[in-house]
């Protein structure tokens, strides 16, 4: 059954730690990055932030763990949450666990989705590579109330994943390859970026806006 596959598969953890573009220029901004697709964009900033970054990234890979935990509460502080940049978070699952983590997120509710997916990289080394997935996510995820009911009618939902896959196909059309990778008002930049990095790929478009 396709629940189980979703479940059970083995994670990968793709991603390469530093491979990054040059400097940010004007780029002509494929109409794929700005089409929100068939899923709500999971979005932070204000919507006249005068930067876009885009980000694909996959549940079981370990360098999207470290973006989030340890470099994007400092560019949401510095960048985000002062209107500089609006930043967009998109799923790009390389495996059927990744899949399935995206799928749990989505089922908690949109204004539940950041938090869970927090959760699932916190709690990464508990499910992504548990020998039983199934009791690897209800573990992970207790203190949201997960029952194994609950997260089998949504790993079922045949809609969902195709969404989910939708999205997907469409990072593959833009060039993702691998996770996490970030389009920066269109210009794409594959693996971690740290804190300082993000500073001197900015600072040029937000002088360029005034900012």
């Amino acid at each position: 059954m396709q629940r189980r596959q979703i479940v059970m598969g083995a994670a990968t953890g793709i991603g390469a730690l530093w491979i990054l573009g040059g400097p940010a220029k004007a780029a002509e901004i494929p109409p794929a990055l700005t089409n929100p697709g068939p899923l709500t964009e999971q979005v932070f900033g204000a919507a006249d932030a005068p930067v876009t970054v885009v980000e694909y990234a996959s549940m079981t890979c370990g360098h999207c763990a470290n973006f989030h935990l340890n470099v994007w509460p400092d560019v949401k502080k510095e960048f985000v949450d002062t209107g500089k940049v609006r930043f967009i978070i998109r799923e790009f699952p390389f495996d059927p666990r990744a899949t399935a983590a995206f799928m749990l997120a989505r089922c908690m509710g949109d204004d539940k989705w950041y938090a869970t997916v927090d959760l699932l990289f916190r709690s990464q080394s508990v499910w992504a590579r548990a020998a039983d997935g199934t009791q690897g996510f209800l573990s992970a995820l207790s203190l949201t109330g997960l029952d194994k009911a609950t997260m089998e009618t949504c790993l079922s939902d045949q809609a969902l994943l195709d969404k989910i896959n939708k999205v997907a196909a469409t990072g593959r059309e833009l060039g993702v390859s691998s996770t996490p990778t970030f389009f920066v008002n269109g210009v794409k930049y594959e693996g971690v970026i740290p804190l300082e990095k993000f500073r001197s790929i900015l600072a040029p478009l937000l002088a360029e806006a005034g900012k």
